[in-house]
């Protein structure tokens, strides 16, 4: 997945300005993002500009510089204000098991009673059955979490967030799937042979890790 050789410059700029994003998020700056953001946007433009390509794919190839610049850093991101909270490692840990326990139900449901295809234009091997069993792996996940290591969440709280985090990482999977028929592609990538490249193994992280943040956040006085 990318826009080959002819726009390698760009993609490593975005790259490092995406990564320019953690520190600021870490020492708390988020007010530096704001010029981060504009200075990069302008700097594209100006690139796009006069490194001229096809006229008529420049807004399709800034589009996906500008897309992988937020997708990746400022949903992943998330990441560094959650485990900055005062009990950010536990809620961390829920969303890794609850993701886990999402997939791996929505994986055998699936292939054990799946008979209908849940969005057939984007993953056709996904069926209804398994998503429904993803949801239900889910509030299976926040529930042994409550009664492990996070007394704090009560049952209702437990089965609304397990909804809810199984809801959104099988969203985030569809929408890395998304990308990668608009690419035509297989794999997001080859570092990990045979499991579909690195952002399969986070793409249902991707959409998770913002949602706990703000329920850790202002749910539960983070």
């Amino acid at each position: 997945m990318g826009l080959g050789a002819e726009h390698r410059l760009e993609q490593w700029l975005a790259a490092v300005i995406g990564a320019a994003v953690i520190p600021f998020l870490f020492y708390e700056n988020a007010a530096l993002l704001f010029p981060l953001l504009t200075g990069a946007m302008l700097l594209f433009a100006l690139l796009f500009l006069f490194r001229l390509p096809v006229i008529t794919e420049v807004h399709h190839r800034l589009g996906w510089i500008i897309l992988g610049l937020i997708y990746l850093p400022f949903l992943l991101g998330h990441l560094i204000p959650l485990r900055m909270l005062p009990d950010g490692q536990r809620w961390i840990f829920m969303t890794l098991i609850v993701i886990m326990s999402c997939d791996s139900f929505a994986y055998f449901i699936g292939r054990k009673i799946g008979k209908h295809q849940l969005y057939p234009a984007v993953s056709p091997n996904k069926s209804i059955e398994g998503g429904i069993g993803g949801l239900v792996g889910s509030v299976f996940g926040v529930i042994l979490v409550k009664f492990t290591f996070m007394p704090v969440l009560g049952i209702l709280d437990a089965i609304l967030i397990g909804l809810l985090l199984g809801s959104m990482g099988q969203l985030g999977d569809l929408f890395e799937s998304l990308l990668k028929r608009a690419c035509q592609v297989k794999d997001s990538g080859n570092i990990i042979p045979g499991h579909g490249g690195m952002l399969d193994r986070l793409d249902s992280l991707l959409f998770a890790f913002p949602v706990v943040y703000y329920v850790a956040r202002f749910g539960y006085g983070g």
